[in-house]
């Protein structure tokens, strides 16, 4: 299961509990901690963090110095980094926006650069052992 953790992650490898403090989800009985795979905090501190597929896909448009620092991008609160998106995209055309924008600019990531980000790295080692 592929899910946004919404809130900065204590452990990146025991996601059962942050879901259940988190969300209140019970661990059902089998599950195991990798079954849950993270985007932590939500799928646009990946878009956010790939800097090179931003230019391309937004162009001049887009305002680097407006979007959220690099640094620790899995720690910052989630609606923080949305709203950097959308403000560093204003001007673009089309501006940055959850939906079809956010999908259309998430297939252009490069795994490479998400490697970067421990949530990523996670997801991979653990696809790469499971297939």
């Amino acid at each position: 299961m592929l899910i946004d953790s919404e809130d900065p992650v204590v452990d990146a490898e025991k996601t059962w509990a942050h879901l259940k403090s988190r969300d209140g989800w019970d661990h059902p009985v089998g599950a195991t901690d990798e079954q849950v795979l993270l985007m932590t905090t939500s799928m646009e501190t990946r878009i956010a963090f790939d800097r090179a597929a931003l230019k391309q896909f937004f162009g001049s448009g887009l305002q680097e110095n407006a979007l959220p620092p690099l640094f620790e991008i899995e720690k910052r609160d989630r609606h923080d980094v949305l709203k950097k998106l959308e403000q560093a995209t204003r001007d673009c055309k089309p501006p940055y926006r959850k939906g079809d924008v956010s999908f259309r600019i998430l297939a252009t990531l490069d795994p490479v650069v998400l490697n970067q980000l421990p949530s990523f790295a996670r997801t991979i080692r653990i696809l790469k052992a499971k297939l």
